[in-house]
């Protein structure tokens, strides 16, 4: 499930593309300047940026520089409502993989999506497998194992164990795992984070003496070794 950061200013247009892509399957994190924007890219991991040229704060243009100094196999589609060959020069220059004219129709859009991340995947062969300590996830055929043992996980336990190796030393809140691997962004009022969890935990910790993920307790978890 790719993981898609949307920095768009205008909420009618952010809210069209993240249900549009919502819907197509694809996890969309939504920041309306250039500053969350660049914070998001460097606090979290993304298989493609769709950046607006005209955003508060830090422009497209300057911020488009800055994340491709960090992270230069970061797909990058520019969406603008400036047109000329000038305009979209100055985008791809700054490091832009393709520019999108506004407005556009969400098939194009969406076309343009999946080509930069086929390109993104032909690259990332070398790392389909996510690993940490002796902790693996092939993440092409959805198995993973532990020291050479296979761990059979359900949907949801797949999703979540992606989750934590994508994010290896960092605590992950109930709030945010919740919104990543459920798709629900408030308070549900259950303990459904704690249950999957623990269904992992077992899995993945079962027979094995170093523990790898961890509670911090009144703040969530955290993929970390003793």
């Amino acid at each position: 499930m790719a993981q898609i950061l949307l920095v768009e200013d205008e909420d009618k247009v952010a809210s069209f593309i993240k249900k549009g892509l919502n819907e197509h399957h694809y996890q969309v994190d939504v920041a309306t300047d250039g500053i969350d924007g660049l914070t998001r890219v460097l606090q979290n991991r993304y298989d493609l940026l769709i950046l607006d040229v005209m955003l508060p704060i830090i422009n497209g243009i300057d911020l488009c520089r800055q994340i491709r100094q960090k992270q230069p196999q970061l797909p990058i589609l520019m969406l603008s409502a400036l047109g000329t060959i000038d305009d979209k020069v100055n985008g791809l220059h700054a490091g832009a993989d393709d520019y999108l004219l506004k407005p556009f129709h969400f098939n194009e859009l969406l076309a343009r999506i999946e080509a930069l991340l086929r390109r993104g995947n032909i690259a990332d062969e070398i790392n389909h497998v996510l690993t940490f300590s002796d902790l693996k996830l092939n993440t092409w055929d959805k198995t993973a194992e532990r020291a050479g043992t296979k761990i059979t996980l359900t949907a949801k336990e797949y999703i979540l164990l992606e989750l934590f190796l994508r994010n290896p030393n960092k605590l992950l809140s109930r709030e945010y795992i919740t919104e990543k691997v459920w798709d629900i962004n408030f308070d549900t009022g259950t303990n459904m984070v704690d249950v999957y969890v623990n269904y992992l935990r077992n899995k993945v910790q079962k027979n094995f003496s170093t523990k790898l993920i961890h509670t911090v307790i009144g703040m969530g978890y955290i993929l970390k070794e003793q």
